[in-house]
């Protein structure tokens, strides 16, 4: 009886130290949700679903800003706070950041939506709403554990107007990036994502259920991705790309331990030989976890008639798609706008393909060397610095000036002077003091005797004499010896 009473009550301590234990790292969140859009219709969802990650991140330990219905300067505020409490906090932080609401692409960037843009024109877009590669530059600026974003942000394009604006969002990939980040999008690169029937969206519905499971994230993602492709009925399916180092966990412990190397990627012909004979719902869970090419194109091969081989198929052309798409914006050259032209002639990013390709046709193109080196650039880290220009060549050093030298005063060379006219009397240099004797006349011999001897008093010494004549009058006055010289007249 004792022993059993006392098993009841070490269950819950161990859990509740087990929590304690995961929350001794710090972990800030923050949580910005956007439905209430002035020019569009309003969202009635992601005010609800800010909310209720709001509360699962509270249990998960995390202390939470939440932000609704932000303008872009609110939006730029709120992500520039939210850096400054993680960089207060120390370089042990969790730093998370969810958003619902509006997102689109433009010219190959992802944009989140403020609720005050109204724009008249694709080129409105970048001036009025917020790219996402700021709000991911602004987090890797501090040091931090490691960052996760999830992006409840691919609706439809609420701008039908702007054409050349591409379906859902592009890619972007954390491998390339800083490592230490997770990113989740509530659909794949290129597609819409539903806002849902009931009070969440499907992607939140299905975060909320996978955190409070203690498993890994890349584990609880996985999860997301199947229950948001099943309950879409496979028009959905949510992506995420992760460089993290370490495990973390929203219940449960996170261990600093090395994540374990991937498994292999798996062939066509061995997910093919794998697959075959399964029930094509089971098959596509199978993929859907995976969430390889390979999987999808064996699982489109295996199953062409059925509505879930045909999404398969579509997610696969699209996929690859964005991928070319992500080497040509990466690479910003007209041939590379061109290459996915030939390949891709007819998608909805063709427009903007053809309009990036006229406008970079007379730039001068990088060979493939410094091309492929280019494209290998992180899109979302900030430079470090301007380019350095290093086939200029080095400016010569000014030679240091002596200090005890008297500074000498370098004057144009004079007008030659004719032969016969006798040379002028040197002028004065500024920086000397001129003393004028004048000596006494000679003394005269007589033939009688001499009369008493005459003192002749020397005239006064003048200890400065004007060169107005030389001058001009700027400094003292008069011509040569009328006045002193200075500034302030004679002495």
């Amino acid at each position: 009886m004792f022993r059993h009473a006392l098993l009841k009550f070490m269950v819950p301590a161990a859990l509740l130290l087990g929590s304690q234990s995961a929350f001794a790292e710090s972990r800030l969140a923050l949580v910005i949700g956007q439905s209430a859009y002035r020019s569009v219709p309003a969202l009635p969802n992601p005010a609800n679903d800010a909310r209720a990650v709001t509360q699962m991140l509270t249990d998960s330990g995390f202390e939470v800003s939440t932000a609704s219905d932000l303008s872009q300067g609110q939006m730029r505020e709120a992500v520039s706070d939210f850096a400054g409490k993680v960089a207060a906090k120390g370089a042990d932080t969790v730093a998370l950041v969810f958003y619902a609401g509006h997102g689109l692409q433009v010219d190959g960037e992802n944009f989140l939506v403020p609720v005050d843009i109204d724009p008249k024109r694709e080129t409105d877009i970048p001036i009025q709403a917020v790219r996402l590669n700021d709000i991911l530059n602004t987090l890797t600026s501090v040091p931090s554990r490691m960052r996760i974003l999830m992006l409840d942000a691919c609706r439809n394009n609420p701008f039908p107007e702007l054409k050349t604006a591409g379906s859902g969002l592009a890619i972007v990939d954390a491998k390339v990036g800083a490592p230490g980040t997770f990113m989740s999008f509530s659909t794949s690169p290129g597609a819409v994502a539903e806002d849902g029937s009931g009070n969440n969206s499907p992607y939140t519905s299905a975060l909320l259920a996978a955190g409070k499971e203690n498993i890994p994230i890349e584990e609880t993602f996985k999860r997301v991705r199947l229950a948001v492709n099943k309950v879409t009925d496979g028009r959905q399916t949510p992506w995420d790309s992760s460089s993290l180092t370490e495990d973390f966990r929203f219940l449960g412990t996170s261990v600093a331990a090395p994540k374990p190397a991937a498994a292999p990627k798996k062939s066509v012909a061995e997910w093919t030989r794998d697959l075959k004979g399964k029930p094509v719902e089971e098959a596509n869970e199978v993929i859907v976890a995976d969430g390889t090419d390979e999987a999808y194109e064996a699982f489109a091969g295996l199953y062409p008639q059925t509505a879930l081989g045909r999404l398969a198929r579509d997610w696969l052309v699209r996929h690859r798609r964005m991928v070319a798409w992500n080497e040509a914006v990466l690479v910003n050259t007209a041939s590379a706008y061109r290459s996915f032209l030939e390949k891709f002639p007819d998608s909805d990013l063709s427009a903007t393909a053809r309009k990036l390709e006229i406008r970079l046709r007379n730039r001068p193109e990088l060979t493939p060397a410094v091309a492929a080196a280019n494209a290998a650039v992180p899109q979302n880290v900030a430079l470090a610095g301007p380019t350095c220009p290093c086939n200029l060549q080095t400016p010569a050093q000014p030679q240091p000036l002596k200090v005890n030298a008297p500074v000498r005063r370098v004057e144009p060379d004079p007008p030659k002077k004719k032969a016969d006219r006798k040379p002028r009397r040197p002028e004065p240099p500024d920086d000397e003091d001129v003393v004028v004797v004048r000596r006494p006349p000679p003394r005269v011999v007589y033939d009688d005797p001499p009369p008493p001897p005459r003192v002749y008093a020397p005239p006064p010494v003048s200890i400065g004499i004007g060169i107005g004549g030389f001058r001009g009058g700027n400094y003292g006055g008069g011509g040569y010896g009328g006045g002193g010289y200075g500034r302030r007249g004679g002495y």
